[in-house]
């Protein structure tokens, strides 16, 4: 069954991260979903998203790369105004309807500013807020007038949870809270039994796999993620595989080697298939501070995969506690075993949490729902919606 959106096919500008990060991963998703709706898709970022650089080829997803200029008197890279250069530059040549900017610092401040620079109203700009811009990065005294002048520059505001919406809203005094519009997850990418990783490669047929995923950041509190599984092992034989690099995986390196269970516990660094591993995986463990969404929940749940995860953020928008998985206080090691252990020991428990996660994926966070609220919102902004009846239908691939 195929989703129809009825509207003239718009002209947009993506402004994104181009590396491994959540903003830049879905920006690029995004992207890539609108040109296959045949939209004109126009990706505005100082290096090619490593998202397109597996996408298949269509002739209307441009890759516009930013001419970065350098000259000794300058202490530090230029990518700001190199940035807002580049997008007043493509505003004008492709008259686009829309910028849509993910992350405040710099995409949308730097929008903003070449919408400014243009004189052109007629450009719209949507700018999706994502976490740290808002709970760390924009919040900082160097980047906080700018980023609330930004958001206020923008036609429209989306957050990815209503917890970060509500943070957003208070943390820089806006009029409205931003409209929720959730991540999504490729469902047929995403999905179980698509194991291609044998499995003996990483335990025994008797063992539990238990698995992490996340930039180890200090928020992701990777160290919890080692002291549960010590915790667990002592009951259940398994392994534990931690997928992603960032400042806390040396010390989680560490910590597994004075707990002496290095020897089960596997850091596989970057991964960019990383369904492969969701497929062999038998819970997955997000013991973050907080999570403005939890991408990795949603991909594990789209894998049939239970989650155990920390309640109080945006992951409780995600997780359901007690149906697709448990949350637990953030820092309750032992709470986060006990739920580790259950899954692993109670099979139809497990398979029950894995059947639920994948149905409510489908059902709320699915790639073609979130891509229908995306373009509603454009067609609102752009001012284009009493045109909808009137235009060719585009037809939605299937999940």
């Amino acid at each position: 069954m195929g989703m129809n959106h009825k509207g003239r096919l718009l002209n947009i500008g993506i402004a994104c991260f181009g590396s491994h990060g959540g903003s830049g991963v879905i920006a690029t998703e995004l992207g890539k979903a609108l040109a296959r709706l045949g939209h004109r898709v126009h990706f505005l970022s100082p290096q090619l998203p490593f998202r397109l650089q597996q996408a298949e080829f269509m002739e209307n997803l441009f890759y516009h790369e930013v001419e970065q200029f350098h000259y000794d008197v300058f202490p530090a890279p230029m990518l700001g105004l190199d940035l807002a250069s580049h997008i007043a530059k493509v505003i004008r040549q492709e008259a686009l309807d829309l910028i849509h900017a993910h992350y405040i610092v710099p995409h949308a401040i730097v929008a903003a500013l070449a919408r400014l620079v243009t004189k052109n109203s007629r450009t719209k700009l949507i700018t999706t807020v994502h976490g740290t811009d808002v709970t760390l990065v924009g919040r900082t005294t160097s980047f906080y007038e700018l980023s609330q002048w930004a958001l206020e520059q923008s036609d429209a505001v989306t957050a990815v949870s209503s917890w970060l919406a509500q943070r957003a809203e208070k943390g820089f005094a806006l009029n409205s809270p931003p409209t929720v519009i959730y991540n999504f997850v490729d469902c047929s990418r995403f999905r179980p039994g698509s194991r291609r990783l044998p499995r003996e490669c990483f335990a025994l047929p008797h063992e539990k796999i238990l698995l992490h995923v996340s930039n180890f950041r200090p928020v992701k509190r990777v160290r919890d993620v080692v002291g549960t599984f010590n915790i667990v092992r002592k009951s259940v034989p398994a392994k534990l595989i931690l997928i992603g690099d960032g400042p806390e995986r040396a010390h989680a390196e560490k910590l597994a080697n004075r707990l002496k269970i290095s020897q089960d516990t596997i850091f596989l660094g970057k991964y960019p298939n990383i369904e492969d591993f969701y497929s062999l995986a038998d819970a997955l463990i997000l013991p973050s501070e907080y999570e403005s969404f939890g991408m990795a929940a949603l991909e594990a749940m789209a894998s049939g995969v239970p989650v155990v995860g920390t309640a109080g953020s945006g992951l409780s928008e995600v997780v359901e506690h007690g149906k697709t998985g448990f949350l637990c206080p953030v820092g309750d090691v032992r709470a986060m075993a006990e739920a580790v252990t259950q899954i692993f020991t109670d099979r139809e428990l497990a398979s029950k949490m894995g059947r639920a996660g994948r149905l409510r994926a489908q059902r709320l966070f699915s790639e073609r729902r979130i891509i229908r609220q995306y373009l509603d919102l454009y067609y609102e902004i752009v001012g284009l919606a009493a045109l909808a009846d009137s235009q060719p239908e585009v037809s939605w691939p299937m999940d």
